[in-house]
C-alpha cells in the first residue's frame, strides 16, 4: 500500500489527501492538536500528534514524505528533531516533498523569476526557507533522499478567498504603484503534488504559481464585481494599517515563471488565473 506521511498536515497538504485517499492510498497527517485529529480522522486520513509521539515508526511504514512545516527562528523544527529518523528511512521512500515559498527569491521590482533565479530573500521570513532548503539539501545528499523541492506563491481556495472580507466591508485595497504578486489555488498545489509523486525526479525544484501574476488590489476588484458590490477603497500603502507580517509581502514584487510544471509534470492549471478560480469560489460557495 502506497503509504504518504504528511509533516504539518495543512491546507495544502489536505488538498493532496483529497485526491490520494480514493485511489487506495494511506495518509497519516501530523497535527499540534488532539482537538484537530477528530476531524482530520473524518477525512480519512490517520492522525499523529507531533511535536509529542516521535514519528519513527509512522517513516518506517512512509513511502512518501510530505512537509509543510515552515522554519522558525532555530530552523527547520521536523530536522531539529527528526533528521536522524528520516536518514533511516530513506531507503523505503519513493518520494519526498517539501513546500517552501517564492519568497526565497526576494525583490524583483515586478520582474520575472523562475526556478534557477539567484536566492536573493528580502525577509527574515526568506531568509530562513532558504535555510531549511539548503538543510533538506544536505540530508537528502547524506541519506539519499529523493527530494522534490516546491516554490509556492500566494494560497487561496475554499475558506481563503476574499469574498468575505469584501462583503463585511473590512477589505482595502492596498495601493503600491508597480507592485504585483503571483499567487495559487489550492486545487492546483494538490495536482503539482500528485503529478510530482506520478513522476518522480530527485533533486528537481518547481515554482507553483499561476500564469497571471497580478496586483492584489485588482484581485479584490474583481472579487468586488463578481458579488456586485462596489470596489472596496483604495489606501496608499504608506498610510494603510497592516500587521507586520501583512507589510513584508509588500517588501517584494515579482513574476512567477511556471514553465516547469508544465513541460516536465504535464500539469495544465485547472485555474490559470485569478479571475477563473474566483469564478470556482464563489459557485462552491453557492
Amino acid at each position: 500500500m502506497s503509504t504518504l506521511l504528511s509533516i504539518g498536515h495543512g491546507y495544502s497538504a489536505r488538498a493532496l489527501a483529497r485526491r490520494l485517499l480514493p485511489f487506495g492510498w494511506r495518509v497519516i497527517g501530523t497535527t499540534r492538536s488532539p482537538d484537530r485529529a477528530d476531524a482530520l480522522r473524518a477525512e480519512g486520513t490517520e492522525p499523529l500528534i507531533w511535536p509529542g509521539e516521535g514519528l519513527a515508526a509512522a517513516l518506517g511504514q512512509a513511502t512518501h514524505l510530505l512537509t509543510s512545516v515552515a522554519p522558525g527562528r532555530e530552523g527547520d523544527p521536523v530536522l531539529a528533531t527528526e533528521a536522524a529518523a528520516i536518514a533511516a528511512a530513506a531507503p523505503n521512500l519513493q518520494w519526498v516533498g517539501y513546500l517552501s515559498t517564492v519568497g526565497v527569491y526576494g525583490d524583483h521590482q515586478g520582474g520575472w523569476v523562475d526556478e534557477t533565479t539567484p536566492l536573493t530573500p528580502a525577509t527574515a521570513r526568506g531568509r530562513a526557507r532558504v535555510a531549511a532548503e539548503a538543510a533538506w539539501g544536505a540530508l537528502a545528499r547524506q541519506a539519499g533522499l529523493p527530494l522534490h523541492i516546491f516554490r509556492i506563491a500566494g494560497i487561496y481556495g475554499p475558506g481563503r478567498g476574499p469574498f468575505e472580507k469584501v462583503r463585511d466591508g473590512s477589505a482595502r485595497r492596498i495601493i503600491k504603484p508597480g507592485q504585483v504578486f503571483s499567487r495559487i489555488h489550492v486545487e492546483d498545489i494538490a495536482q503539482v503534488l500528485a503529478a510530482s509523486i506520478g513522476r518522480p525526479d530527485p533533486g528537481a525544484i518547481y515554482n507553483l504559481c499561476d500564469d497571471d501574476p497580478a496586483p492584489p488590489e485588482d484581485v479584490l476588484s474583481y472579487a468586488a464585481e463578481l458579488l456586485g458590490l462596489p470596489a472596496p477603497p483604495a489606501v496608499a500603502y504608506d498610510a494603510a494599517e497592516m500587521t507586520p507580517m501583512a507589510r513584508s509581502f509588500y517588501a517584494e514584487s515579482k513574476r512567477v515563471r511556471n514553465d516547469r510544471i508544465k513541460t516536465e509534470l504535464g500539469v495544465r492549471l485547472l485555474y490559470p488565473d485569478y479571475r477563473s478560480g474566483l469564478q470556482a469560489l464563489l459557485a462552491q460557495a453557492g
